[in-house]
């Protein structure tokens, strides 16, 4: 059971303030997808959930305790720029990830470990459906078996919490169409907790349990960073009228025209 609350939380740099009085309450097992115009802190937002970012003020809590201040086992992560490392093998690259945390100082296993290690990352391949290319380089995989594997990368510690930054947004729209059905899957084999950053409101809806829109609730002509976005919408999906779906749609096309 890992649930996440977030309770006044900040985020500044200097004098620019990036997001403001975040109030926040995931449950276990959702599937939150997030929505905004770029430069509204979305990310932001995610970097402080992994760790690599601290709140400026505020809290952020992992079943009650304050989320650790550096990503650790219970996070993984996948961004829209695939994170793979071409010198080794798709197998290899799924089990960096625990021999790393289990030999800082050599970053690999050996003997029976090694085995045992190499039979988790096979199954995480067989998960995102790249089993029968176990023993090839990344270079050889197209864009979207180059995600799948970014994917099984971030699962083979088996988090409690993903995190996906536009994971598909580089991807064409049919292989969109198939990542879509393989998050869907692994999130119901695995009841991982999610959050995913899109452009594509039709796409928030379509995965999510919920959608969160970001955006200023004020602004200062005079000095736009005077303030930071919050959460303007939080909507669970399946109980959303078509004219606030024409309202967040339209805020958005607006917020990206003046970027």
């Amino acid at each position: 059971m890992k649930n996440i609350e977030l309770k006044k939380l900040w985020k500044e740099y200097g004098d620019n303030v990036v997001l403001e009085n975040i109030n926040l309450t995931v449950k276990a097992g959702e599937f939150i997808t997030l929505v905004g115009a770029s430069g509204c802190g979305k990310t932001t937002f995610l970097k402080m959930l992994l760790g690599t970012e601290n709140p400026s003020r505020g809290e952020l809590l992992l079943d009650g305790d304050p989320i650790r201040d550096e990503p650790d086992a219970n996070r993984g992560i996948v961004f829209q720029r695939y994170s793979v490392f071409p010198h080794l093998n798709v197998i290899e690259n799924v089990m960096l990830g625990v021999e790393f945390g289990q030999s800082k100082l050599l970053g690999r296993c050996f003997g029976s470990k090694r085995r045992q290690v190499r039979a988790q990352a096979q199954e995480m391949l067989e998960l995102v459906g790249l089993g029968h290319v176990a023993n090839q380089y990344p270079t050889s995989l197209s864009g979207g078996m180059q995600q799948r594997l970014a994917i099984a990368q971030a699962l083979i510690k088996q988090p409690k919490v993903l995190l996906l930054d536009e994971p598909f947004g580089a991807l064409d729209p049919g292989i969109r169409s198939d990542m879509h059905a393989l998050i869907l899957d692994i999130w119901q084999k695995t009841g991982i907790t999610i959050f995913m950053i899109t452009h594509d409101l039709t796409e928030g809806f379509y995965l999510g349990t919920r959608l969160l829109v970001f955006d200023k609730h004020r602004q200062d002509p005079d000095n736009p960073n005077r303030y930071g976005a919050s959460i303007t919408f939080d909507i669970p999906v399946g109980d959303t009228r078509k004219s606030t779906l024409d309202d967040i749609s339209n805020t958005m096309k607006q917020k990206q025209e003046t970027v």
